[in-house]
């Protein structure tokens, strides 16, 4: 009977990891649902960029208040977790505090550490609950926030104030136990803010006092893998995400959009710049921009996984902010919820790109990505380095040059770009006309009243 709760343990341990193992699978394979894409050129840089904004969370401090809330919740899952190893050799072993005999006094530091990170997030989580369902903070009340993403979001919140609490209810019962002489318990010399608790459980017999220990023991190890399954199915997904969406990020000048390497080598055979290249299959060529997720590259997929919809980019957006039915987060939304939905019936043997649907029309709408100016101002602010609008130009070059659907003036535009190098309609060599104009009135003589 004795070895009962380390079979129990190691049941759930593996458990936990076989399904973590299974879901991590479908999401990778969801997110090589987009096409094939080279970004591990300037290594150096990456690592950079990664190093400070992944880790360093640079972007998130242009708020400074919830930047502040956030690190301390981020820092604290970093610390908090390392906890997390010693949950584990006991669990298997049977053992209680392993480290304790061997750490001393340093042991003690730590804890009180830990339990003023887990007073920090206690306090950051219920301050975050307020701002999101008190304060009405636009840019968390849109429209696509309702239903499960707002769900979600406080749900979040929730589970990391629960599992802190387990923290220090265990702290404090196990004090409370080692105090009265209890085999097995260490006594660690006075903790901080569980102290604070154990009024609350000095009541209680030895006995229950140690059902209150091992169920808050149980609780919090059982949350915690709970907690790392859910978050594969949550926005904030994002918690892993972010170092490799940094790292792949685009280094490229903002302002630079890609050109589509068939068009660029057939321009350049039409103006004699190099030589003409081979008749290539329509097939290989492929579709001309984005129509549904898999015309997108797997690192735009992987964006969309990464967003943790905190509306930074809608916030910032022109469009949006003069009415525009554009939100670029919902934009990365949809491209998630479209990937997902075709690799679900991918994996129940259907066809998931051809039924009937794509993320052009039935997800976003043509007057959704026309109303984007291509400002950047959405890419600058992510604090991840997510960006939507490679997705919403590669959606608008599907628009243009497969269906010839974009806006009239628009149209017209391109016509006049194709035909006389400009967006005006006049030929190149009425172009600087307006110039010799303005000479002529320079050259005017002035006659004085």
């Amino acid at each position: 009977m004795s070895s009962l709760p380390q079979i129990l343990f190691l049941l759930v341990l593996g458990a936990s990891g076989y399904i973590l193992y299974k879901r991590i699978s479908y999401l990778r394979q969801t997110i090589l649902l987009g096409k094939p894409l080279a970004r591990n050129d300037r290594p150096r840089e990456r690592w950079k960029t990664m190093a400070l904004v992944a880790f360093g969370q640079k972007k998130m401090f242009k708020r400074v208040g919830p930047a502040l809330l956030h690190l301390i919740i981020y820092v604290s899952f970093v610390v908090i977790n390392l906890e997390v190893l010693e949950f584990i050799i006991d669990g298997l072993a049977g053992t209680h505090r392993i480290f304790a005999p061997f750490l001393a006094g340093f042991y003690t530091l730590a804890m009180n550490v830990f339990e003023v990170l887990a007073l920090g997030v206690l306090i950051s989580c219920v301050a975050f609950l307020v701002r999101r369902n008190g304060m009405k903070v636009p840019r968390l009340s849109s429209a696509e926030l309702k239903g499960w993403p707002k769900l979600d979001a406080n749900l979040i919140l929730w589970i990391e104030i629960v599992l802190m609490l387990a923290i220090l209810t265990m702290n404090a019962s196990d004090q409370l136990l080692a105090y009265r002489g209890v085999e097995g318990y260490i006594p660690l010399g006075g903790l901080w803010i569980s102290s604070s608790l154990q009024g609350l459980f000095d009541g209680l017999s030895s006995s229950t006092l140690l059902l209150v220990e091992r169920g808050a023991w149980w609780f919090h190890i059982l949350g915690i893998l709970g907690f790392a399954i859910y978050v594969t199915y949550s926005k904030h997904l994002h918690i892993f995400l972010a170092f490799p969406n940094t790292w792949y990020a685009n280094l490229e000048p903002q302002g630079k959009i890609p050109n589509m390497e068939v068009v660029t080598q057939e321009v350049k055979s039409m103006l004699g710049l190099q030589a003409t290249p081979e008749p290539t299959d329509q097939a290989d060529i492929g579709r001309f921009g984005a129509k549904d997720v898999p015309d997108l590259s797997w690192v735009q997929v992987m964006n969309a996984f990464s967003c943790t919809e905190c509306g930074r980019c809608t916030a910032e957006c022109p469009a949006n902010l003069t009415g525009k039915k554009l939100s670029p987060r919902k934009i990365m939304m949809d491209t998630r919820d479209r990937a997902e939905e075709i690799s679900r019936a991918n994996a129940a043997g259907k066809d998931g790109v051809n039924d009937g649907k794509s993320l052009l029309g039935d997800y976003i709408s043509q007057e959704e990505i026309n109303a984007c100016t291509s400002c950047n101002a959405c890419v600058e602010a992510c604090p991840v380095n997510i960006d939507p609008l490679s997705i919403i130009l590669e959606l608008r070059r599907y628009t243009a040059m497969e269906e010839s659907g974009s806006p009239a003036q628009w149209n017209a535009m391109f016509q006049n770009i194709e035909t006389s190098f400009a967006p005006w309609k006049f030929p190149p060599t009425d172009r600087f006309n307006w110039a010799a104009k303005v000479n002529q009135e320079d050259t005017k003589p002035t006659t004085n009243e």
